[in-house]
């Protein structure tokens, strides 16, 4: 190969590295942001029932985003 050639795939193989370091650190943020939900959703379902209705209203909510951000993810793969 010659040495242009091989510059080329050196370029390459370093943007593709970039690339996906890039596309890594973006579901790093989805993943700790489902993280969060799952914790925040566990204190919800350990909290006393006696909301008035927000506590189970807020389970729900959560669990709507739970499915938003695991979607996310997957869309992001």
């Amino acid at each position: 190969m010659s040495r242009l050639g091989m510059k080329s795939v050196a370029i390459l193989l370093v943007g593709a590295t970039l690339g996906a370091s890039a596309a890594y650190a973006a579901q790093q943020h989805m993943e700790n942001a489902l993280g969060s939900l799952q914790a925040a959703r566990a204190e919800l379902v350990r909290a006393e029932a006696n909301k008035a209705g927000h506590r189970e209203r807020a389970i729900a909510a959560v669990d709507t985003a739970i499915a938003e951000t695991k979607a996310g993810i997957a869309a992001g793969r």
